[in-house]
């Protein structure tokens, strides 16, 4: 992909002057996830909504909306989850708009392995990539099994979530996206399973959003991006062969196996209206977290999100 660099070549960037830029910063390495983004780029929808859209790939995954609510990048890519915690704990980050529309973390093990229920993993090892939330997630799924974060030892495996499982570093994993590690683990000949957070007592929610400063943020601005991406999600639903050639393209660690899977696996879960916002869902999760004593207080929809599409 022509945009995609990394931060610390940032400042070598070359944008044309024509367009008005926008700076996007990813949650994770490049991957079926991102889809519509790298579609709207490579097919033209950017340039065709007057935007130079410039795609950075985080060296640690945990730094995107700290930096844009440092005002380093006009948008990172998150985690409704996360979202609801680091609002509370005081960071100015808005929803704008939603990449994948249903939740995709799960805790995951090997399938024929000593942990069959979540009460197995009593004084067991848990990896973790993203601290803060997935911590969160774990707890309150523990809860419902008589146990709490202190009965397992937690471990950052930083992006190593499914090697880390299958070597036995780790007894589980947290934050393993059901449409990448299980098919993952599967290619490597093992037998992988999850526990699905919003069957053990989590609501619903919106996997992965576009967050933006709200103080800072460019409105009509985000509104161009995000019509480029719902007509790239448009198209990727439309042409899924010809829109997984297109993206694997891009980068030849795309053109594998894993990712040609990930990228059927991930059709249904793309949002295909993403800047509408279903408030039920954000207001529902933020009462979880309240109730679970997970955040302290209970903040207003319009403090977590917004619904650029009805403005």
């Amino acid at each position: 992909m022509k945009h995609l660099i990394f931060l610390a070549t940032l400042l070598a960037a070359t944008p044309a002057l024509a367009q008005d830029k926008l700076t996007l910063l990813l949650d994770w390495f490049v991957n079926p996830d991102h889809g519509p983004v790298i579609i709207a780029e490579e097919n033209g929808y950017f340039a065709d909504a007057g935007l130079e859209v410039t795609v950075i790939a985080p060296a640690d995954p945990a730094n995107p909306p700290k930096l844009v609510a440092a005002g380093k990048a006009d948008l990172a890519i998150s985690y409704q989850p996360n979202l609801h915690m680091q609002v509370a704990e005081g960071l100015p980050l808005i929803r704008v708009g939603t990449l994948i529309a249903t939740p995709l973390n799960c805790l995951a093990v090997l399938k024929d392995g000593p942990v069959q229920s979540l009460a197995d993993l009593k004084g067991r090892k848990v990896g973790f990539s993203v601290a803060g939330m997935e911590e969160a997630v774990l707890g309150a799924m523990l809860a419902r099994h008589g146990l709490t974060s202190a009965d397992v030892t937690l471990v950052n495996v930083n992006w190593s979530l499914s090697p880390s499982l299958m070597a036995g570093q780790v007894d589980a994993v947290i934050g393993a996206f059901r449409n990448f590690e299980l098919t993952q683990m599967a290619l490597n000949g093992v037998e992988g399973r999850c526990f699905y957070p919003e069957e053990e007592g989590l609501p619903a929610y919106d996997e992965l959003i576009y967050v933006a400063n709200p103080a800072t943020m460019d409105a009509a601005l985000i509104r161009r991006f995000l019509a480029a991406t719902q007509r790239a999600a448009q198209f990727i639903v439309n042409h899924p062969d010809e829109s997984y050639a297109i993206f694997a393209a891009t980068a030849p660690e795309l053109q594998d196996d894993l990712n040609r899977q990930a990228w059927r696996d991930t059709l249904p879960r793309l949002s295909q209206s993403p800047a509408g916002l279903d408030a039920g869902r954000y207001a529902a999760f933020e009462a979880f977290l309240a109730g679970a004593g997970l955040v302290q207080g209970q903040r207003r929809v319009a403090q977590l999100a917004v619904d650029l599409g009805a403005q």
